[in-house]
């Protein structure tokens, strides 16, 4: 008999949602006419929701996410090889 195990992976999927907020925060700044980039690094240094537009629910969205499970997917993500 060969039955495989299946894996399941919480983190996987909490780092596909931050995904997804993170597009739909980009995309709301973006079309309101800022620096997306910009206003995202200045919310997650400040905490400061007003970093945000309101634009898309972009405001409420960002603030599902915890700051430092997306600092520690950022550095992951851009130290992969």
């Amino acid at each position: 008999m060969h039955d495989k195990t299946v894996t399941f992976s919480v983190y996987d999927d909490k780092e596909q949602e931050m995904k997804q907020i993170l597009t739909v925060v980009y995309d709301a700044l973006k079309e309101k006419g800022y620096n997306p980039a910009n206003q995202i690094v200045g919310y997650i240094l400040s905490e400061d929701p007003t970093y945000i537009t309101t634009y898309n629910n972009a405001r409420s969205l960002i603030r599902k996410i915890d700051r430092d499970e997306l600092l520690q997917s950022m550095v992951k993500t851009y130290l992969a090889d």
